[in-house]
């Protein structure tokens, strides 16, 4: 990343932190003439469209208040969806009773679990699979995915 992304990421960041949430994603694409800017956002509550519009909007006004981007840009903000994996231990907390798929570190052999989240206290995650409770260390885990419920 160049120093032109470092900050606009920096201001983006800025911003987000300022609303109440964390950057998680940052991808800047396209060229000089059409730069494309995407942000994921995420919270220990659950973020809403307006929420995403309103970092949308502070973000653009710096952006052309400092002029940073002379050419055409589109800039989205959203929040990550359930389909991308969980990076952060402070984004489970939301998540409290629901389904996972998770890959996890146990012993130096990769396991994997389908399990609801029920407590999580610390680094520690409780799930509970198969009427078993399993508790795995947040810094064990390799991939956490949220699994959709439509019930």
């Amino acid at each position: 990343m160049n120093f032109f992304d470092e900050k606009i990421k920096d201001i983006a960041n800025s911003i987000i932190e300022k609303n109440g949430f964390f950057l998680i994603d940052f991808i800047l694409r396209g060229n000089e003439k059409n730069r494309v800017i995407e942000i994921f956002i995420d919270g220990e509550r659950n973020i809403s469209a307006e929420d995403c519009a309103k970092i949308n909007r502070e973000l653009n006004a710096v952006i052309e208040a400092q002029n940073l981007i002379e050419s055409n840009y589109r800039l989205d903000v959203s929040s990550p969806g359930i389909d991308r994996p969980l990076i952060y231990l402070r984004q489970y907390s939301k998540h409290l009773n629901r389904k996972f798929d998770i890959s996890y570190n146990q012993n130096n052999d990769i396991k994997k679990l389908t399990g609801k989240l029920i407590d999580v206290s610390g680094e520690d995650l409780t799930f509970l699979s198969d009427n078993k409770q399993i508790i795995i260390n947040f810094n064990n885990i390799k991939k956490a995915t949220v699994i959709a419920s439509f019930s």
